[in-house]
């Protein structure tokens, strides 16, 4: 058995599935895991819904901001994004099927296992805000789990969009608290040297003047996390494979790559996508 991490697919199901044959992905035997935005700008997201849902316990994946907003497209809250291309799912007779399972996956993935050459791992579709411990990392996570699978989760996915408040707080109560822990989980990428998230900027950090903003993962931490927190989202950074950092959007979608490692023994995998 193996442990494949795999970045963003955003409904690249073609490149995905190359990208698996080229490691000889068994899916009897291995477990993937995806750093979310299983949907949205690709060719094909219904495929990617349909593989993911199919592999069972062998397929694990986190919500991205992109699997949030499909559930909220599809119960009329939102409108399409202009490039996302989800009809096909909204129109396809599995629909609520795969929208349910969707909506039961978690914000965050923390897998204890340890051997002698590798470590545990934590996955979320941004990152992990400097300010919280694993442990806080979980119990925020869970708590806004416990509402997306409960009956009001319309009223999450109808109160979730926006950007405040962008400063965590212990003292944060109702939809403040599960705004900021969406918001921490799927979309953040740089932080104010006061800790706020910036939802604006999207840059590289190389392309990026602003003194005032630092990337999440170079942010001063209250305390060290010992696993590897494994993120997608931030394709401009074009990955990073640092300390105990992995970043695994690579930017198929955008004509960049699909990036996927073996965590046993860190082999990387790499496929150029089309534009």
């Amino acid at each position: 058995m193996a442990i494949y991490l795999v970045g963003d697919i955003q409904g690249c199901y073609d490149s995905l599935c190359v990208l698996l044959d080229m490691a000889a992905f068994n899916p009897q035997h291995d477990h993937l895991y995806v750093t979310g935005d299983l949907v949205a700008r690709g060719p094909d997201s219904l495929a990617t819904l349909r593989f993911m849902q199919e592999l069972g316990e062998h397929g694990h994946t986190v919500l991205g901001n992109h699997d949030l907003h499909l559930l909220a497209v599809a119960k009329g809250i939102m409108r399409p994004k202009a490039r996302d291309k989800i009809r096909a799912i909204l129109d396809a007779p599995d629909r609520e099927k795969l929208l349910q399972w969707l909506r039961h996956q978690p914000l965050l993935i923390h897998n204890e296992t340890k051997n002698e050459t590798a470590s545990g791992f934590v996955i979320t579709h941004a990152g992990i805000p400097p300010h919280w411990t694993v442990r806080e990392a979980k119990q925020s996570a869970r708590d806004v789990e416990a509402i997306l699978h409960s009956d009001r989760y319309l009223w999450l996915l109808q109160n979730m969009y926006s950007d405040e408040p962008s400063m965590w707080s212990s003292s944060l109560e109702g939809i403040e608290y599960y705004r900021y822990t969406i918001n921490a989980f799927t979309r953040m990428r740089f932080l104010t040297m006061s800790g706020n998230l910036d939802m604006a900027c999207k840059l590289s950090p190389d392309k990026m003047s602003d003194e005032n903003l630092v990337p999440w993962f170079a942010a001063k931490r209250r305390e060290t996390i010992k696993e590897t927190i494994i993120f997608g989202h931030w394709a401009a950074l074009g990955g990073i494979f640092q300390n105990n950092f992995l970043g695994l959007d690579t930017g198929c979608v955008w004509g960049g790559s699909l990036t996927m490692v073996r965590w046993e023994d860190g082999q990387k995998f790499n496929l150029s996508c089309p534009v």
